[in-house]
């Protein structure tokens, strides 16, 4: 398995962990850690959220000492705003300050942050400039392949990255244009990874060991981020990294591991959140861990109504067998 270096943080594999907002927060990041992930990802997080010390974005900040090396996201268009947050911060114990430029969500891109830089590389220069030269960790940037197909700018938006002092870059093969849909284009990234010195890591449909094979063997990438197919599935790190290094024969987990990673999670979610949020980020958690589970459509009914950890213990005992003599089954 190859290490990725990003600055001089030296990760201990190419398999890393994708920012999701309202997924990677830090009890999701344990999990992909005890999975073997080599890198965590944070939340996206809000420079203007930190200077005006918004509540929320405290607890987005926080950092457990198990996880792996974790990449703390900011956003935020304002070279000096970002900069002075970035210098703000960086006494927290996180690894490396990743840049987002490639979130497509309406109200971000609305003001001019996320994915709408990418119509800006001078701005989203000055922007990585400003922060590479305000904090000493290694700054690295997440851009998508183009705004829309009209205007596919990766190669360029990463070359300005790197000549701003960016460590890394990190690409989705898809357009703003696109959110999630459609095919990524690993091709894109392809090109990134011609244009620049630094390393990159390639994301988008690596849904498996033999995608993430071929993804690496396709585009040269450095490194892959995962995001969705993460959900519901921390095992696929574990997955790929066996996959990657020995090429073998890969085991699903057993029913009796996915019913203990589950409750885990949940357990980590009231540790962190109290019982009333967790169960309620549950809900989606738990339709993802279950998709394709016996009389699954019946079950996310119950999921999605459950208010109380004793109720999800039951669902779960309900849910968690392929017969009755099931050992994982809860009695």
């Amino acid at each position: 398995m190859a290490k990725v270096q990003i600055g001089d943080v030296v990760l201990k594999n190419q398999v890393f962990l994708a920012p999701m907002a309202g997924v990677s927060d830090l009890p999701f990041r344990l999990l992909a850690s005890r999975m073997g992930a080599g890198l965590v990802c944070s939340e996206m997080i809000s420079a203007k959220a930190i200077f005006y010390k918004n509540k929320n974005t405290e607890s987005l900040m926080e950092i457990h000492g198990e996880e792996s090396p974790v990449s703390l996201q900011l956003f935020g268009s304002d070279p000096e705003l970002m900069a002075d947050m970035a210098k703000a911060i960086e006494e927290r114990p996180f690894a490396v300050l990743d840049i987002n430029m490639g979130c497509p969500v309406p109200k971000v891109v609305g003001n001019g942050e996320g994915s709408a830089l990418m119509k800006d590389p001078r701005l989203a220069g000055r922007i990585i400039s400003a922060v590479a030269g305000a904090i000493r960790k290694p700054v690295t940037v997440k851009i998508r392949k183009g705004f829309d197909e009209e205007h596919v700018n990766a190669a360029e938006l990463a070359h300005v990255a790197q000549e701003s002092g960016a460590a890394a870059v990190t690409v989705h093969g898809r357009t703003r244009q696109q959110f999630y849909a459609g095919e990524a284009d690993w091709d894109i990234i392809a090109q990134v990874k011609a244009a620049v010195r630094i390393p990159v890591i390639g994301n988008g449909d690596v849904t498996g060991p033999k995608s993430a094979e071929r993804m690496l063997q396709e585009t040269g990438c450095d490194g892959i981020a995962i995001g969705r197919a993460a959900r519901g599935n921390p095992w696929i790190f574990r997955e790929i990294i066996q996959y990657l290094e020995d090429g073998g024969r890969i085991e699903a987990p057993s029913m009796e591991e996915r019913r203990k990673l589950i409750l885990d999670h949940a357990k980590l979610l009231v540790e962190h959140k109290g019982e009333y949020i967790a169960v309620r980020e549950m809900r989606k958690h738990m339709g993802w861990y279950t998709a394709g589970w016996p009389n699954s459509a019946r079950l996310r009914g119950r999921i999605n109504g459950m208010e109380t950890m004793d109720e999800l213990m039951e669902i779960l005992g309900e849910a968690c067998y392929v017969n009755e003599t099931c050992p994982c089954r809860i009695t």
